[in-house]
């Protein structure tokens, strides 16, 4: 007896012709998948799938890195320079001798004129840790200004900012492995399944062998709270308070590691002394978690064998950002949690390779997590790249976010763009507009011609995109695994590692330093450096070859003194980067400065990701088994909120704050609060036109997740020609 149709057909997957399989490494989230692309016979790359080799996806892939080789062949794409006088001219085609002497002049006038911090340069999370480290040369040993930084200021810098303020030092002490260890976990702010879909799998296979309590601290209802055994629904911005609270219950009833606390940590005093304050039944009334839950959660972990907390842009994307993750890391460190199988507090960074530009790029500092304030490490790297340690400031200059309010004042007269496109990434759009046309010179380096920032350019300079280059990234556990090429750059657009290298040498410092000739020397002279005495981020141990036969190795990895693996975690031995080996608890007070909602902006405007998209869409907008389930932007809203004011599901309204407004579709969901909206961030026209991205005053990342907004009506024919227009665009 046949059920369904007599004549059902079964699905055919195509045959790909898939000559030859190459190794790389996904080039999306920070998970740090291991992938293969299948080329050809024409060396066209036709398909990508897992590496079930490699420990960290064990074979599996999201949907973003299944269709990754279709990136090579995406619409957008620039393949020669492009040069102007006037940002408002048309763009005529030149050589990249031109180009690159051009740039040049340009920088040297700028400085010559202005001072040599009047240039400045923002970098990305999205290139190679090689060109990373060329790049801090390029910068910092031969253009010289200290108005350096990445576009990782908006994503992971609270994160730097939390860990070096407890642990002396940047670097995620944990792993992936650590989800098989742990006796409770809580996710802070982190959707795991939309955000990082094959981690979540590791912590979802974990919870299967071994059950333990899963708690989600998010203002939504997200997938991962869905999934929960415990969600607090916290009020946006009080992070901090809840930590506090917890902390307040944990050493009121005794349940600390009285013992980790006396040989391993300092302040424990002054931090007592401030979390007295915060009783679970004020805190409640602030953080919006009831009393009995805030005691249950902090009994839950503080009595489990391990613990541990996993956070993303919930907690960094703050005003309170860094003292968020520092909570996170007090509550480690009063627990004794810190360096033991399922204990750590973990952050899951945002981009590919934001680990690699916070470990070699200099941005911060000099390559290694040195720091440019001290003389010791100036001199260090002057001796080794052969300049005068002079050359050198004395402490980091502007970030991301400082360095555009600089380019207002003219302070900043030209400026280097590295794949990053603050048009669509940085909040309050119509302001970073008029900034960026003030600018006497303005460079776009990007494997896309057609990113936002190119309007308002006057040099364009076309870069291979992810496996058209050749060298690392680091993912969130310190794991460095390794970029083949898979084709070669799209016309005459050249790897980053190229540009940077020609261009150091139309510089007097680029005669004297050494610019290796491929990434894999480059990556030898950073095993050089990373040497030294109690030195965490040490890779001498590691080689290109050993790097693709593990599928990746995780930092430590001291050369003569390691595992073919490297070491899973950092601090297993108690000691950490500060000057007396112990770690710093550290006493938070909160202090209210969100921008709330009143009569006026009665809603809360949250943010986040959606699985088929990354970031600003630059890449994934263009491919359309991914554009197709997210192909607009939209708006999830409570449905009690919505019948009040009038507005039906899949209709269209306007959305009103203090910097701008925006057209959505609405969705209609109770995942929300009645007091709050929420929007992916991914599409450029909408949410940064709205947010506030007031700025954490320790990581200078801005506030994107707490904003007040309005909804208004409006013509909903209008507005659905206005929507195929941008989707068009």
């Amino acid at each position: 007896m046949l059920f369904g149709r007599a004549d059902r057909k079964p699905i055919h997957i195509a045959d790909k012709e898939v000559k030859e399989w190459k190794y790389t490494t996904c080039g999306y989230c920070s998970t740090g998948c291991s992938i293969q692309v299948g080329v050809n016979e024409e060396g066209k790359a036709v398909a990508s799938r897992g590496n079930a080799k490699a420990d960290v996806n064990r074979g599996k892939l999201c949907i973003k890195g299944i269709f990754e080789h279709e990136l090579f062949e995406a619409s957008g794409r620039g393949d020669k320079p492009l040069l102007r006088d006037k940002y408002y001219e048309p763009y005529q085609e030149t050589s990249w001798d031109t180009a690159l002497d051009t740039m040049a002049e340009k920088i040297k006038e700028i400085q010559d004129k202005h001072g040599r911090d009047s240039f400045a340069i923002v970098s990305t999370g999205q290139i190679l840790t090689e060109e990373f480290y060329s790049l801090g040369k390029l910068a910092r040993g031969c253009i010289g200004t200290n108005n350096y930084d990445g576009n990782t200021t908006l994503c992971m810098a609270s994160a730097v900012s939390g860990y070096k303020r407890s642990f002396g030092s940047d670097g995620p002490p944990g792993c992936y492995e650590d989800f098989e260890h742990t006796d409770c976990l809580i996710a802070w702010g982190s959707n795991l399944p939309e955000q990082h879909p094959v981690i979540y799998w590791r912590l979802k296979e974990a919870m299967e062998k071994r059950k333990f309590p899963l708690i989600v601290v998010d203002p939504r209802v997200t997938m991962i709270a869905q999934f929960a055994d415990i969600h607090l629904p916290i009020t946006p911005g009080t992070d901090v308070v809840l930590q506090n609270a917890l902390m307040h219950v944990i050493l009121k009833e005794g349940l600390e590691d009285r013992d980790y606390i006396n040989a391993h940590t300092n302040g424990i005093e002054e931090l007592e002394a401030c979390v007295k304050d915060y009783d679970p039944v004020t805190a409640s009334k602030i953080c919006g978690i009831d009393e009995d839950t805030i005691r249950n959660v902090a009994r839950l972990y503080a009595k489990a064998g391990a613990a541990m907390s996993i956070w993303t842009m919930g907690i960094n994307q703050s005003t309170h950002g860094s003292d968020g993750v520092v909570g996170i890391n007090n509550l480690a460190l009063i627990t004794g949690n810190i360096g033991k199988p399922g204990g750590t507090s973990l952050s899951i960074t945002g981009q590919c390779n934001a680990m690699g530009t916070r470990e070699w790029s200099s941005c911060s500092g000099l390559p290694g997590y040195r720091m440019l304030e001290k003389p010791e490490h100036r001199k260090e790297i002057a001796d080794f790249w052969g300049i005068d340690e002079e050359f050198f400031p004395k402490k980091r200059g502007l970030a991301q976010t400082d360095i555009f309010p600089a380019i207002e004042t003219g302070q900043i007269k030209g400026l280097w763009l590295i794949a990053t496109n603050p048009m669509t990434s940085m909040p309050n759009t119509a302001r970073i507009r008029k900034t960026l046309e003030k600018l006497d010179f303005l460079v776009v380096q990007d494997a896309y011609q057609d990113v936002e920032t190119t309007q308002y350019a006057h040099l364009y300079l076309p870069a291979g995109v992810w496996a058209e280059k050749e060298g690392c990234f680091t993912n969130t556990e310190r794991r460095v695994n390794l970029v083949r090429p898979v084709v070669k750059p799209k016309g005459e657009s050249k790897p980053d590692f190229w540009i940077f290298r020609e261009l150091s040498k139309r510089f007097e410092n680029g005669q004297k330093i050494n610019f290796p000739e491929t990434p894999e020397e480059v990556f030898e002279e950073m095993k050089e450096l990373s040497v030294g005495e109690g030195r965490t981020l040490e890779i001498s141990g590691m080689s290109y070859d050993l790097i693709e036969e593990q599928c990746g190795i995780q930092w430590p990895m001291r050369e003569g003194k390691h595992t073919e693996k490297g070491d899973p975690r950092l601090y297993t031995d108690g000691k950490f980067q500060t000057p007396d080996g112990t770690a710093n608890l550290i006493p938070l007070p909160f202090i209210d400065n969100n921008e709330r909602p009143c009569e006026d902006y009665p809603f809360w405007l949250n943010s986040g990701r959606v699985v088929e998209h990354f970031h600003t869409r630059t890449r994934t907008g263009k491919m359309g088994n991914l554009n197709k389930f997210s192909p607009t932007v939209y708006m999830e809203m409570n449905p009690d909120a919505a019948r009040e004011l009038g507005i039906k599901h899949q209709s269209y309204v306007r959305l009103v704050s203090r910097r701008g407004d925006a057209i959505v579709m609405v969705q209609t969901t109770h995942r929300l609060p009645y007091n709050m909206v929420f929007i992916p961030f991914h599409f450029h026209d909408c949410i940064n036109r709205l947010s506030l991205g007031l700025l954490d005053p320790h990581s200078r990342q801005p506030a994107f997740k707490q904003s007040a907004i309005r909804i208004e009506h409006v013509d909903q024919e209008e507005a659905a020609r206005l929507n195929v227009e941008r989707r068009e665009f």
